[in-house]
């Protein structure tokens, strides 16, 4: 079966002229110099921002100086999952006061993850020792690891949480 180009209809002999005038932009170009100067860099450019970020230091934390650090008024996340700290303040809208996870916030996460619960008996008082998780199934341990990922993919790890008696 042979194909013939057929340019009596006005796609293809529109498509034939852009397609001709493309390759001529492009095997002869334009040399000529701009009229005008631009105007956009007239006051300077720098690659400087106009702040460098806070820097982050890698700290030992306890459930007790974990726990301010739950975004009220503006500050940074932090919670913890299986004794790692991470920093989620750029997830403010998951992790803030107003998140569905908000309740995390400055907290040892291990147990609510683990579960997918975001109930607040997930969660271990701030004056208790750490949740050894012993009786999580393991299904539950594996899920708790994905969610260690997760955040490793997605966030800074910042510190560790240790008993508030061991730091």
């Amino acid at each position: 079966m042979a194909y013939t180009l057929d340019f009596s209809t006005p796609v293809n002999s529109a498509l034939l002229i852009y397609i001709l005038y493309s390759v001529q932009k492009i095997v002869f170009p334009s040399t000529s110099t701009p009229k005008t100067i631009p105007s956009e860099f007239k006051h300077g450019y720098s690659w400087m921002p106009k702040e460098h970020p806070p820097t982050v230091l890698f700290k030992t934390y306890t459930p007790k100086t974990l726990e301010p650090f739950d975004g009220k008024n503006g500050g940074r996340i932090l919670l913890a999952i299986n004794g790692i700290v991470f920093d989620v303040t750029a997830g403010r809208n998951f992790y803030g006061p107003d998140g569905m996870y908000g309740n995390f916030a400055g907290r040892d996460a291990s147990r609510g993850m683990a579960k997918q619960s975001f109930d607040l008996e997930m969660l271990t008082a701030v004056d208790q020792p750490l949740d050894k998780l012993q009786d999580l199934r393991p299904d539950e341990i594996e899920n708790m690891k994905g969610w260690i990922d997760h955040f490793s993919n997605k966030y800074i790890i910042c510190g560790k949480l240790v008993d508030n008696d061991a730091a």
